[in-house]
């Protein structure tokens, strides 16, 4: 082989960093409320389908070419009335959270955007729309995430520091974020449980990972079926980590999707989940930003530290 393997399948090994939560944490855990609802495909847009793929009928009856209203209900459900739900459980906490924001769908609900800033929360820059970055070109990729950094400007007051395709990047993301020069981290990987350097087009990135295993998109694929499943599968997560913590502890990023886990029968599972880690004395529930901000202090780039040499052509 004359080319270097561009994956890194070995990572930090046994032998991970220590990473130095906050008062001394066990698990730094991170909420994640993907807001999509507006940006997805639609014929209003222009895209001559209707996204279903993640909604309760994710096989719709309605034939190709057609406008689907009841999946673009079950999507609206997600904006009129799971986001409020989401936000009062976390609210009645005092908790933060991270909003995984798809720039067009924020920008379509104003009073949206005014109540996180108000409670607080970080935005991670979630695309323009609710589109496989996989499928654009890299020069319309380039377009997408300038455009999404112009509507979170605009929308929310500051540019977003994070990045965090739908489902995965393309070959082109990491590169592009990185030529852009704003982004802090980006969360476009799923391989580990503490964040990491890379050496991007010979520029340090921190890569804070992210996890579709404890993410309520499972209510959608039949995963889970109540709230008891949702929260014992979080539990578990949850307990497992803080008991390996006492040595080394790790990250858990908990993703949420307002017309998934915002519906009453959903929701009480994640209040039980928020009240049993709460419960806790060494648990640090934070914001992702706080988790990029505490790796870059308190792991700063040296050369040597990267673990990925190259993501792209």
């Amino acid at each position: 082989m004359t080319e270097p393997y561009p994956r890194d399948l070995v990572g930090y090994g046994e032998h991970p960093p220590h990473p130095q939560w906050p008062g001394g944490a066990r698990v730094a855990v991170n909420f994640v409320m993907n807001y999509e609802e507006g940006s997805e495909y639609s014929f209003p847009d222009g895209d001559g389908r209707s996204e279903t793929s993640t909604a309760e009928a994710p096989q719709s009856p309605v034939p190709d070419g057609q406008r689907d209203l009841a999946g673009e209900g079950m999507f609206e459900y997600g904006s009129r009335v799971g986001f409020w739900r989401i936000m009062r459980i976390f609210a009645k906490r005092n908790l933060p959270m991270t909003v995984f924001a798809c720039a067009l769908a924020l920008e379509r609900h104003p009073p949206a955007a005014a109540a996180i800033r108000a409670a607080g929360h970080d935005i991670c820059c979630h695309g323009w729309r609710w589109i496989e970055h996989y499928k654009l070109a890299k020069e319309q990729e380039r377009e997408h995430i300038r455009l999404a950094i112009d509507s979170l400007q605009k929308t929310m007051g500051s540019r977003p520091l994070g990045w965090y395709c739908r489902y995965g990047p393309s070959v082109h993301t990491r590169t592009l974020v990185v030529e852009e020069g704003g982004f802090l981290y980006d969360s476009d990987c799923y391989n580990d449980e503490l964040p990491y350097w890379v050496l991007q087009d010979g520029k340090p990135h921190l890569v804070v990972p992210y996890s579709l295993v404890t993410n309520d998109s499972k209510f959608g694929r039949g995963i889970f079926s109540t709230a008891d499943d949702y929260f014992t599968f979080l539990k578990d997560q949850f307990d497992m980590l803080y008991e390996e913590g006492e040595t080394q502890p790790r990250m858990m990023s908990c993703g949420l999707h307002m017309r998934f886990i915002g519906h009453p029968a959903r929701a009480i599972g994640l209040a039980r989940f928020l009240d049993y880690i709460q419960g806790h004395d060494k648990v640090w529930i934070t914001r992702r930003i706080e988790i990029a901000e505490h790796w870059r202090r308190t792991f700063p780039y040296q050369p040597g530290m990267e673990q990925i040499a190259k993501v792209g052509p």
